[in-house]
């Protein structure tokens, strides 16, 4: 079965290549979209290293609810995935791409947890553009970009890395991948990454 589960991933890597719209996202999103342009790659320097525990935080959800990490602890593997901003156009392929690929986390007893430092608000209003989420999609606007700060992903400009971070059961982090912000990440890093944290 996780053969099966990681022979998806590469076909969904695939077929949500660049330039290929993310399933699931809605016929109007793409008119609503802001392109920012080129930016710089990287703009950030890491604050947390593999092996450490990584940093608790609470944030807000769009659902209204408060998420901690640490409340999964013991009980979820974990995939921070952190973006820089709503209405953007890597953004908005990237997070419904994670739709396609819901078994693979559910296989690896994961949870995606999806970040950025717009307020809920916005966030509300981007995430029904884009359609149902599985994930919960957090809040990190005020204090502005404190989580993405304590993580070492806060851009010169305000936005965060497009950044992911596993997380094991005990809170360990287990793999980083900081991305060009300008590309989104490949779905077979979590696949790979996932499978390495299955008994």
């Amino acid at each position: 079965m996780k053969s099966g589960i990681y022979m998806l991933m590469i076909i969904a890597a695939v077929l949500t290549g660049p330039g290929v719209n993310a399933w699931g996202a809605s016929d109007v999103l793409p008119e609503n979209i802001y392109n920012p342009g080129k930016l710089k790659p990287v703009d950030s320097t890491l604050k947390v290293k593999i092996g450490e525990p990584a940093p608790d935080f609470s944030l807000p959800s769009v659902s209204g609810e408060t998420v901690t990490l640490s409340d999964y602890r013991g009980n979820k593997n974990v995939v921070l995935s952190f973006v820089p901003a709503a209405w953007t156009p890597v953004c908005s392929d990237q997070w419904p791409g994670y739709n396609i690929v819901k078994m693979l986390f559910d296989e690896n007893d994961a949870i995606l947890l999806g970040i950025t430092v717009d307020n809920i608000p916005t966030l509300y209003a981007w995430t029904k553009q884009m359609g149902a989420l599985w994930f919960p999609v957090l809040s990190d606007f005020w204090p502005h970009g404190e989580v993405a700060s304590r993580y070492g992903v806060l851009r010169s400009d305000g936005v965060s890395e497009r950044a992911l971070f596993v997380i094991d059961k005990e809170g360990i982090l287990r793999a980083i991948h900081v991305a060009d912000i300008n590309v989104r990440p490949d779905l077979e890093w979590c696949a790979v990454e996932l499978k390495k944290l299955s008994p």
